[in-house]
Protein backbone atom coordinates (compact mmCIF):
# COMPACT_ATOMS: atom_id res chain seq x y z
CA UNK A 1 0.00 0.00 0.00
CA UNK A 2 1.29 3.45 -0.93
CA UNK A 3 1.68 6.05 1.77
CA UNK A 4 0.98 9.74 1.25
CA UNK A 5 1.51 12.84 3.35
CA UNK A 6 -0.46 16.02 2.72
CA UNK A 7 1.07 19.07 4.39
CA UNK A 8 -1.13 22.14 4.13
CA UNK A 9 -1.63 25.72 5.28
CA UNK A 10 -5.05 27.33 5.23
CA UNK A 11 -6.05 30.82 6.29
CA UNK A 12 -9.74 30.89 5.38
CA UNK A 13 -10.43 27.15 5.31
CA UNK A 14 -10.46 26.90 1.50
CA UNK A 15 -7.14 25.08 1.21
CA UNK A 16 -8.04 22.81 4.12
CA UNK A 17 -11.26 21.90 2.28
CA UNK A 18 -9.19 21.01 -0.81
CA UNK A 19 -6.82 18.96 1.37
CA UNK A 20 -9.68 16.89 2.75
CA UNK A 21 -10.99 16.27 -0.78
CA UNK A 22 -7.55 14.98 -1.82
CA UNK A 23 -7.26 12.94 1.39
CA UNK A 24 -10.60 11.20 0.78
CA UNK A 25 -9.80 10.57 -2.89
CA UNK A 26 -6.48 8.96 -1.94
CA UNK A 27 -8.12 6.84 0.75
CA UNK A 28 -10.72 5.69 -1.78
CA UNK A 29 -7.81 4.57 -3.97
CA UNK A 30 -6.35 2.47 -1.15
CA UNK A 31 -3.61 4.86 -0.06
CA UNK A 32 -2.59 5.26 3.58
CA UNK A 33 -2.86 9.05 4.01
CA UNK A 34 -1.85 11.48 6.72
CA UNK A 35 -3.08 15.09 6.67
CA UNK A 36 -0.95 17.55 8.69
CA UNK A 37 -0.98 21.32 9.13
CA UNK A 38 2.28 22.95 8.07
CA UNK A 39 3.21 24.11 11.58
CA UNK A 40 3.01 20.48 12.79
CA UNK A 41 5.22 19.04 10.01
CA UNK A 42 8.89 18.89 9.08
CA UNK A 43 10.23 18.36 5.55
CA UNK A 44 11.88 15.14 6.75
CA UNK A 45 8.38 13.69 7.25
CA UNK A 46 8.25 13.28 3.46
CA UNK A 47 11.10 10.74 3.66
CA UNK A 48 8.71 8.17 5.17
CA UNK A 49 6.09 8.26 2.39
CA UNK A 50 5.78 7.51 -1.32
CA UNK A 51 3.66 10.53 -2.25
CA UNK A 52 4.49 14.05 -1.02
CA UNK A 53 1.70 16.60 -1.32
CA UNK A 54 1.63 20.31 -0.54
CA UNK A 55 -1.56 22.33 -0.14
CA UNK A 56 -1.02 26.06 0.15
CA UNK A 57 -2.68 29.40 -0.25
CA UNK A 58 -0.93 32.44 -1.68
CA UNK A 59 -0.84 35.60 0.37
CA UNK A 60 -1.18 39.22 -0.72
CA UNK A 61 -0.29 41.36 -3.72
CA UNK A 62 3.29 40.09 -3.78
CA UNK A 63 2.14 36.44 -3.97
CA UNK A 64 3.98 35.48 -0.81
CA UNK A 65 4.21 32.06 0.75
CA UNK A 66 2.05 31.80 3.86
CA UNK A 67 4.07 32.85 6.94
CA UNK A 68 3.43 29.46 8.53
CA UNK A 69 5.00 27.71 5.51
CA UNK A 70 8.17 29.79 5.01
CA UNK A 71 10.46 27.74 7.28
CA UNK A 72 9.14 24.46 5.87
CA UNK A 73 9.74 25.71 2.32
CA UNK A 74 13.29 26.83 3.09
CA UNK A 75 14.14 23.61 4.96
CA UNK A 76 13.00 21.48 2.00
CA UNK A 77 16.33 22.36 0.35
CA UNK A 78 18.11 20.30 3.01
CA UNK A 79 16.55 16.95 2.02
CA UNK A 80 16.65 14.67 -1.03
CA UNK A 81 13.31 13.38 -2.30
CA UNK A 82 14.67 11.37 -5.21
CA UNK A 83 12.24 8.56 -5.99
CA UNK A 84 9.29 10.24 -4.30
CA UNK A 85 6.22 11.45 -6.19
CA UNK A 86 4.93 14.95 -5.51
CA UNK A 87 1.91 17.09 -6.16
CA UNK A 88 0.89 20.62 -5.22
CA UNK A 89 -2.49 22.29 -4.99
CA UNK A 90 -3.88 25.40 -3.44
CA UNK A 91 -6.42 28.13 -3.28
CA UNK A 92 -6.11 31.73 -4.26
CA UNK A 93 -8.03 34.66 -5.63
CA UNK A 94 -8.01 35.63 -9.31
CA UNK A 95 -8.15 39.23 -8.09
CA UNK A 96 -4.38 39.00 -7.62
CA UNK A 97 -2.01 39.09 -10.59
CA UNK A 98 0.05 36.09 -9.45
CA UNK A 99 -2.83 33.68 -8.88
CA UNK A 100 -1.76 30.75 -6.66
CA UNK A 101 1.95 31.54 -7.07
CA UNK A 102 2.81 29.59 -3.91
CA UNK A 103 1.56 26.39 -5.57
CA UNK A 104 4.09 26.93 -8.38
CA UNK A 105 6.83 27.84 -5.90
CA UNK A 106 6.35 24.58 -3.99
CA UNK A 107 6.16 22.49 -7.19
CA UNK A 108 9.44 24.01 -8.38
CA UNK A 109 11.08 23.42 -4.99
CA UNK A 110 9.99 19.78 -4.79
CA UNK A 111 11.24 19.10 -8.32
CA UNK A 112 14.57 20.76 -7.46
CA UNK A 113 15.19 18.27 -4.63
CA UNK A 114 14.60 15.19 -6.75
CA UNK A 115 10.89 14.46 -6.41
CA UNK A 116 8.99 13.41 -9.53
CA UNK A 117 5.91 15.37 -10.54
CA UNK A 118 2.97 13.01 -10.30
CA UNK A 119 0.15 15.30 -11.38
CA UNK A 120 -0.53 18.74 -12.76
CA UNK A 121 -0.99 21.25 -9.96
CA UNK A 122 -4.55 22.21 -9.09
CA UNK A 123 -5.35 25.87 -8.43
CA UNK A 124 -8.71 26.74 -6.93
CA UNK A 125 -10.24 30.22 -7.07
CA UNK A 126 -11.40 30.82 -3.49
CA UNK A 127 -13.47 27.76 -2.48
CA UNK A 128 -13.78 24.51 -4.39
CA UNK A 129 -16.71 24.16 -6.78
CA UNK A 130 -17.82 20.88 -8.41
CA UNK A 131 -15.25 21.18 -11.21
CA UNK A 132 -12.48 21.83 -8.68
CA UNK A 133 -13.53 18.78 -6.66
CA UNK A 134 -13.33 16.64 -9.80
CA UNK A 135 -9.91 18.13 -10.62
CA UNK A 136 -8.65 17.36 -7.10
CA UNK A 137 -9.90 13.78 -7.35
CA UNK A 138 -8.15 13.38 -10.74
CA UNK A 139 -5.03 14.91 -9.17
CA UNK A 140 -5.09 12.21 -6.47
CA UNK A 141 -5.59 9.45 -9.05
CA UNK A 142 -2.65 10.71 -11.14
CA UNK A 143 -0.40 10.75 -8.08
CA UNK A 144 -1.29 7.15 -7.25
CA UNK A 145 -0.75 6.01 -10.84
CA UNK A 146 2.63 7.74 -10.99
CA UNK A 147 3.72 6.20 -7.68
CA UNK A 148 2.66 2.74 -8.91
CA UNK A 149 4.63 3.20 -12.13
CA UNK A 150 7.80 3.95 -10.16
CA UNK A 151 7.57 1.03 -7.74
Amino acid sequence: MSKALIVFASLTGNTEECATIVEKALEDLGVDVELVESMQAEPEDFLDVDICIIGTYTYGNDANLPDEFVDFYEELSEIDLTGKVFGAFGSGDHFYEKFCQSVDDFADKLASIGAVKGAESVKVDLDANDEDCANLESFAKSLVEKAASLS
